[in-house]
């Protein structure tokens, strides 16, 4: 069985999706041109974006599955009948502080959102809010929103969709940078120099020459 705050995390899981198709919608319009650019995406940006997909999927389906196939949960060393009260508890408020600031980092994007990389299809570099604290909140905001699923209701599918998705996310940045540095050059080389790649304090006193990217 899944218990009252499994069914509250996947409950916000469902929103935020919704949320999220909702925002490419209004980025889109605000931008003026697609903001999915997943199916551009080729080589290990293809399986990166394949592995986003599949991640949430596990996350909300996964459990669900195991419901319908009692079989399966039955096999599964985390699945914890819905006993366990407090790891729903904590579960649901992290997916709640995930989904959050992933959305809230999303909005705050505007017309430089973009879903997936495209070097012909970089916005204007956004420095502010959350992004003076991570230089990919919303990736941050998503783990934190799949950790929270996976404590109010842990099994395998869930913890997979964790480490999927942590391995989709450093792939496809690892691509960002290329292309916002390629495209913004040395603009993109300051703020990467100052802000960490996940999270963290900026740091000050950055050289206006620095090259790496942290």
């Amino acid at each position: 069985m899944v218990a009252g705050f499994g069914w509250g995390a996947l409950a916000i899981l469902f929103g935020y999706l919704a949320l999220f198709g909702w925002g490419n919608t209004v980025s889109g319009q605000a931008a003026d041109k697609p903001v999915w650019l997943f199916h551009r995406a080729t080589g290990r940006d293809r399986l990166a974006a394949t592995g986003f997909c599949a991640a949430f999927g596990l996350a909300f389906f996964g459990p669900l599955i195991w419901l319908v196939l009692p079989r399966l949960h039955k096999i599964d060393p985390f699945w914890t009948e819905g006993q366990v009260a407090v790891l729903g508890i904590i579960g649901m408020f992290i997916a709640s502080v995930g989904a959050m600031v992933a959305f809230a980092a999303q909005m705050s994007m505007g017309a430089s959102w973009r879903v997936g990389v495209s070097e012909d299809a970089i916005g204007e570099l956004v420095d502010g809010g959350l992004y003076q604290f991570s230089r990919n909140p919303t990736f941050v905001g998503q783990f934190v929103l799949l950790t929270g699923i996976a404590l109010a209701i842990p099994a395998i599918p869930t913890f997979m969709a964790r480490l999927l998705f942590l391995w989709s996310a450093k792939t496809q940045v690892r691509s960002e940078e290329a292309s916002l540095q390629l495209a913004l050059g040395l603009e993109y080389q300051r703020y990467a120099a100052s802000v960490p790649r996940w999270i963290g304090l900026r740091r000050r006193g950055i050289p206006k020459d620095a090259q790496a990217l942290h």
